[in-house]
């Protein structure tokens, strides 16, 4: 009898294992590692990532770009990461890693590529410091030449279908914001904490744009409302989300704010993943 017994619960818990093999195998539910955890989770990521040097017209230099591809058997559309004023860090190459488990070819493109010593990247300056000042310099119109290269580049690939997005953070999250000013074959628009365009540059948009905001990010969120404002008398769609408590930087920044940032990202990442799916696939 007692073998019986054990017999039945070894077959129950092997279903408990499939069945959560079942939901989290694809990666469903998980979002981004924080700033932390980024390393080792690109270090354990099965997915194939490649560095490339991609030409840019009117620059000097190439722009060094990663790239992630999504695990899937059918072509995928294109997301564009753009960094925070730190730089390609390993937390922003994590988030491409974690888009591509998502089901898309996310590429984020160092922006700071030839500014570095001896010419090198983000990578190559001394300090976090001197990338934030580097960062500061760098000019709208450098930046879209940069994003066009990175976009074409793309959805050149072959497993990659024409469709592309971005996704910005802090610095990027407005640079994401500008680009669907400036870019009218933008399929969808994501913002981070990213301050907003000023109103009269908003009628060119066409994208729609997802802005993801912390509760406790008065700089930022004070260019939000006239936006929405402007948008919605525009008839575009840009879709709010606040999160209270959180603070700027949350998705990177985890551990802060109490508990309040993590609530915030597990909120924002699949609001993310949803604008995308919705407008690339």
């Amino acid at each position: 009898m007692n073998g019986k017994i054990a017999i039945v619960l070894l077959f129950l818990g092997s279903l408990l294992i499939s069945a959560s093999a079942g939901a989290t195998g694809h990666g469903a539910g998980k979002i981004p590692p924080g700033e932390a955890g980024a390393k080792t989770a690109l270090e354990r990521s099965p997915r194939h990532h490649e560095w490339v040097d991609i030409d840019v017209p009117g620059r000097d230099g190439k722009v060094t770009i990663f790239v992630a591809y999504p695990e899937r058997k059918d072509k995928a559309p294109v997301v564009i990461v753009i960094q925070e004023i730190f730089g390609l860090s390993d937390w922003i190459r994590s988030v491409a890693d974690r888009l591509a488990a998502d089901g898309f070819i996310a590429i984020a493109p160092d922006l700071l590529s030839g500014k570095g010593p001896g010419g090198g990247g983000t990578d190559k300056f001394g300090s976090r410091d001197d990338v934030v000042k580097a960062v500061r310099g760098l000019k709208a119109p450098e930046v879209v030449r940069m994003l066009n290269a990175v976009s074409r580049y793309g959805r050149g690939l072959p497993a990659a279908k024409d469709r592309f997005a971005t996704v910005g953070f802090c610095w990027g999250g407005a640079r994401s914001f500008h680009f669907a000013t400036v870019q009218p074959d933008l399929s969808a628009a994501v913002v981070y904490y990213g301050t907003s365009p000023e109103s009269d540059a908003l009628g060119a948009i066409r994208a729609p744009v997802l802005g993801l905001y912390g509760g406790d990010d008065a700089r930022v969120n004070a260019t939000v409302g006239p936006a929405a404002a402007k948008m919605k008398e525009l008839g575009k769609t840009f879709v709010v989300h606040t999160y209270p408590g959180a603070g700027h930087g949350f998705l990177r920044a985890q551990d802060g704010r109490d508990g309040a940032n993590l609530a915030a990202a597990k909120k924002a990442w699949p609001a993310t993943i949803e604008h995308l799916k919705k407008h690339l696939e």
